[in-house]
């Protein structure tokens, strides 16, 4: 498979992490970060996160995803000195040592594509959690069918980038109804320029049930399940599953 070039292309990468800023999901995990003595942050991206979970815990923390532009972004950043920056996928993490806490947050969980890949991140959390440990991430519920309104009109931003200045960005995105996954598109075009940059990636959208069983299978229980980031219980309609989860 041909690797993303958000993966690869720093310009990309640096549009990203302006893009998306922090969020109610990095919140929530700095919390749960709190009087642990260890974290793992399991695709980390540009690493804010991280940064923050090993500045505001004294934690030792370790932040591993497979993007090298990322994480090149990441070890630049004011505090990064104090993380562990590993270059892994989450399918084949394989550091040696557990954490108190492991967060896969922003749909990272999502670009895991098949049944056996998220089969065997699950694997992986479970070899590295501490035995009273807690790992949580996120996985948005298809049933709103969210990637319907991921489309220009609705999309159409400006970022303002250090190197480029102003950054038009849009998304768009199509559903394969076969496999449920999406592939999804943002575009980037500078202002002063012209120059068009395009980040693709595909993402699953697994059903509930799914991951119940993903989860028990890779020895894991789920303490609790919330509904989005805010800490709601999950109902039917809610947007997220985010399970809580424990060692079996």
């Amino acid at each position: 498979m041909t690797e993303d070039a958000l993966y690869r292309e720093p310009a990309l990468a640096r549009f990203y992490d302006l893009d998306n800023g922090w969020t109610e999901d990095r919140s929530c995990c700095l919390g749960l970060a709190r009087g642990c003595r260890s974290a793992l942050d399991l695709g980390c991206g540009t690493g804010d996160l991280a940064i923050r979970i090993a500045a505001e815990t004294g934690a030792e923390v370790t932040g591993a995803d497979p993007a090298a532009a990322m994480l090149a972004l990441a070890r630049a950043k004011p505090g990064a000195d104090r993380v562990t920056w590993v270059q892994s996928p989450a399918q084949r993490l394989d550091l040696a040592q557990s954490f108190d806490l492991i967060v896969m947050t922003g749909h990272a969980f999502q670009t895991l594509l098949t049944p056996a890949d998220r089969g065997a991140a699950l694997a992986a959390v479970a070899r590295h959690l501490a035995p009273d440990g807690r790992f949580v991430f996120d996985s948005r519920n298809p049933a709103p069918r969210e990637w319907r309104d991921w489309q220009p009109e609705a999309s159409r931003r400006v970022i303002d980038d250090p190197v480029f200045g102003p950054v038009a960005a849009w998304d768009e995105a199509a559903c394969d109804e076969a496999t449920r996954v999406v592939t999804y598109t943002t575009h980037y075009r500078v202002a002063a320029d012209g120059r068009h940059f395009q980040a693709d990636a595909r993402i699953a959208f697994p059903p509930f049930t799914e991951l119940q069983r993903a989860i028990a299978a890779a020895g894991l229980r789920v303490e609790t399940w919330l509904g989005d980031w805010t800490g709601a219980p999950l109902r039917s309609g809610s947007p997220e599953f985010i399970p809580i989860c424990r060692p079996a």
